[in-house]
């Protein structure tokens, strides 16, 4: 007999693996070009001051603000690729960390406030953030670096499903 699920059913307590949705590359460029900005005419300052008050010998360690772009050029790609959300039937999952790895459940029920915010380097890189608020301060999430529209499509469905859930409460 048919009972009109479009799924079989599963065994109490088991959900379907979440689909996981990672960041755009505009956010890796943007924090790349940060790392840059800052710490390429830090190195120049660096070995112009030392060099002129301190001696040529000493201008090398102007190499050090060098040495942390080429060190921080893959590691910004590591977490990158480390940071991804999923949306299941009644929670958000939030996951992220290269060396120390962080998992972040939001049950819909307990979301009080749902921002987008985006700074103006992030507009610039035509990116938008989501962040999460609710009841217990340690449980707030943030999802930083999203296209603006889906920030939005993300903010207005958690809404939804928050508005829906803590209506049970």
């Amino acid at each position: 007999m048919d009972t009109g699920t479009a799924e079989p059913a599963r065994p109490a307590g088991t959900e379907a693996q979440p689909v996981w949705t990672g960041l755009p590359g505009g956010l890796l460029r943007m924090r790349r070009l940060l790392l840059v900005v800052w710490l390429v005419p830090i190195a120049v300052a660096v070995g112009v001051l030392l060099g002129v008050f301190a001696g040529p010998a000493w201008a090398f360690f102007a190499l050090l603000p060098l040495a942390f772009v080429v060190w921080g050029w893959p590691m910004l790609e590591r977490n990158w690729r480390s940071w991804k959300y999923a949306e299941r039937s009644d929670d958000l999952l939030i996951s992220r960390g290269v060396l120390w790895r962080e998992e972040t459940i939001v049950p819909y029920g307990r979301m009080q406030l749902v921002e987008v915010t985006s700074g103006p380097v992030e507009r610039y890189f035509g990116l938008a953030g989501v962040q999460l608020h609710t009841a217990a301060a340690a449980t707030d999430a943030r999802i930083p670096g999203l296209l603006p529209e889906e920030a939005e499509r993300l903010r207005d469905r958690l809404t939804e499903l928050g508005e829906a859930r803590s209506a049970g409460l």
